[in-house]
């Protein structure tokens, strides 16, 4: 049996262990539920947005971008259903909506890609897009503030699903940047092909986080709080979202 290299005394059990569902549980839950809330009201209107802008200005990245939206909003959903009424104390409910975060990001993945495909084998060509651009650095300003806040409170929580949802917001900021690279590079430099680029990472990216939250990976240092260890280069002592 290990031992406590200090004390001498076995690895306490407990230490693995689903965190304890007391009064600061049920706080953190209700944060999380409220945070869905208000990623829900603004994935609705960048949603909206977006894919109205994309199809005017021909982008697939910025229609992918506003679907991917829908997506995201799906997963606040999820999340929303996970801590309401006698769903917050139950694990299969926990492992039911970790699931669905998952299938959620693989919704959006092979339409953008296929469409990426075909823009590049084809040379389309994107118009200007001024509303996209906007949409594009909101949502790399608020996204990161909202998704670094829910992988905190997954931790917190134990919660893979609500964990998922802040990489969903994490990875929103990401295609906010590709098809903000795309959109200026259309602009500027008339590099069209910038944007079809920028939907294939978006859906690599997609794919990517779906496996993971598919598995419910997290650091290691989570792995006491209910989450499965991954080995993404978190070794002990780490700093990753998820544990800070």
């Amino acid at each position: 049996m290990l031992r406590n290299v200090r004390s001498g005394q076995p690895h306490a059990t407990a230490q693995h262990q689903p965190p304890t569902r007391d009064v600061t549980w049920l706080r953190a839950a209700r944060r999380a539920r409220l945070l869905s809330w208000l990623s829900l009201g603004w994935m609705g209107l960048e949603g909206g947005v977006g894919v109205i802008a994309g199809l005017v200005a021909g982008s697939i990245a910025l229609l992918g971008f506003g679907l991917s939206s829908a997506v995201e909003g799906m997963a606040s959903i999820v999340v929303i259903w996970r801590f309401t009424g006698s769903r917050t104390h139950s694990e299969t409910s926990e492992r039911g909506a970790q699931r669905a975060v998952a299938v959620s990001f693989w919704l959006l993945a092979p339409y953008v890609a296929i469409q990426s495909v075909y823009d590049l084998a084809t040379q389309q060509h994107p118009g200007p897009s001024r509303v996209g651009i906007v949409l594009a650095l909101s949502s790399i300003v608020l996204m990161p503030l909202l998704g670094r806040a829910k992988q905190r409170l997954g931790a917190r929580l134990g919660s893979s699903a609500t964990h998922g949802e802040g990489a969903q917001n994490m990875l929103c900021a990401a295609m906010a940047v590709a098809v903000l690279i795309g959109l200026a590079g259309q602009a500027l430099f008339d590099a069209w092909w910038l944007d079809p680029l920028a939907g294939l990472f978006i859906s690599a990216v997609a794919l990517k986080s779906g496996l993971a939250a598919w598995r419910g990976d997290a650091c290691a240092e989570c792995a006491p709080i209910g989450f499965s260890p991954s080995n993404d280069g978190c070794d002990a002592g780490c700093s990753c979202s998820c544990c800070t």
